[in-house]
């Protein structure tokens, strides 16, 4: 047995849980500033200088909060709930590459926690488990409102991992691999989202309504649900849940991040320069914090801009829209491959995406009259 790699197995896993921990705290703060510079407004700024020492403000007080559990709940998946939510939110990080190999201490260091062959298939699978937790506590707190959450949060998953599948689908087509590693390296000479554009933006869409943020907010709804499938719960049990939703927003940054925007490379116009990261290794954490700090960015503007949309409406674009979009993209990318002729795949992806939103168009203005 190899004490070493465990040994270093352990301390990548302790520092990235910590990452992810500190990261959720201060990107809740990130929010509430971007919100209220969006909205005129001034936001947390009476804890610490300039409001840095809100999270660990809001941290305290959910800590010491009365913890309330109804009487008529079924109270162990009541308890177990907010965990199968979390933990999901955390370990779908672990085939996220954070940079490039590295030597350090006479040994080749891999700056993932596990650098498997199946690393797509991985992330798919663990990030439909997250439903589970939040369809239990809708179930479990036998209250109308937070079981109508659930519904809604398992219907509204369902919906759109598909679209989120087909994506995968496009970046392994474009790869020829699964490995996360295989699949940023791909993408030294040019990011996935110059080759498959529309493909980009479909998977940034998705992945709003899989972490349930607005305007894909059903399951919580607070003005019909009441906050939906955790309306019962207070306390360290509701920091569960909302720490789940914020660290999933970095994890899905991240991802996307890897498939479409490079992941810790640097711009293709920077390769051999002194910001290559085969120069210096250490640019591609922070290549890699740049860009989900962009993606992250680009979540709070869209919830600062969109209203909800309406139920109906989001099972309509899920099914009707995203979905045979992305079925398109798919043959399209195979097709540009076959004759290896990618330049034809944006171009192709574009005009099709222009053919849909012109399709949506009409459809809206035929319902308006």
């Amino acid at each position: 047995m190899d004490w070493w790699l465990i040994l270093e197995w352990l301390i990548k896993s302790i520092v990235l849980v910590l990452v992810l921990l500190t990261g959720f705290a201060y990107l809740t703060l990130f929010e509430r500033r971007v919100l209220a510079f969006m909205q005129a407004r001034i936001g947390p700024n009476r804890a610490g200088p300039q409001g840095i020492l809100q999270p660990i403000a809001d941290a305290v007080k959910l800590i010491f909060k009365e913890e309330l559990t109804p009487g008529q709940v079924v109270k162990a998946i009541f308890v177990l709930a907010p965990i199968v939510t979390v933990v999901p939110a955390v370990v779908i990080a672990a085939v996220i590459p954070w940079g490039p190999t590295v030597e350090m201490f006479g040994r080749t260091i891999n700056l993932s926690i596990a650098d498997i062959d199946l690393g797509i298939l991985y992330i798919a699978a663990t990030a439909s488990i997250a439903v589970y937790g939040i369809v239990l506590a809708g179930w479990s707190s036998n209250n109308k409102y937070a079981m109508l959450g659930g519904l809604r949060s398992s219907a509204q998953v369902i919906s759109y991992e598909l679209t989120l599948a087909l994506c995968f689908v496009l970046v392994t087509l474009l790869t020829g691999s699964m490995r996360a590693m295989d699949i940023v390296e791909a993408q030294r000479t040019m990011w996935f989202f110059f080759i498959q554009p529309v493909g980009g933006l479909i998977f940034l869409v998705a992945t709003l309504a899989e972490v349930n943020r607005a305007p894909f907010d059903m399951p919580e709804a607070e003005q019909e649900l009441t906050a939906g499938y955790h309306s019962e719960y207070a306390g360290m049990k509701f920091a569960l849940f909302f720490m789940a939703e914020y660290i999933k927003m970095i994890a899905i940054s991240a991802i996307a991040a890897m498939l479409f925007f490079g992941g810790y490379r640097e711009f293709p116009f920077l390769q051999n320069t002194w910001f290559s990261v085969d120069q210096n290794w250490w640019l591609g954490p922070l290549y890699m914090f740049a860009k989900v700090l962009v993606l992250l960015f680009f979540m709070v503007w869209i919830r600062a801009t969109l209203p909800r949309m309406r139920y109906d409406r989001l099972m309509a674009f899920g099914w009707k829209v995203m979905l045979p979009l992305s079925l398109a993209l798919v043959f399209i990318s195979a097709l540009g491959i076959m004759l290896q002729m990618l330049w034809i795949i944006p171009i192709l992806s574009i005009a099709v995406g222009l053919v849909f939103v012109g399709f949506i168009n009409r459809s809206l203005t035929m319902k308006r009259r």
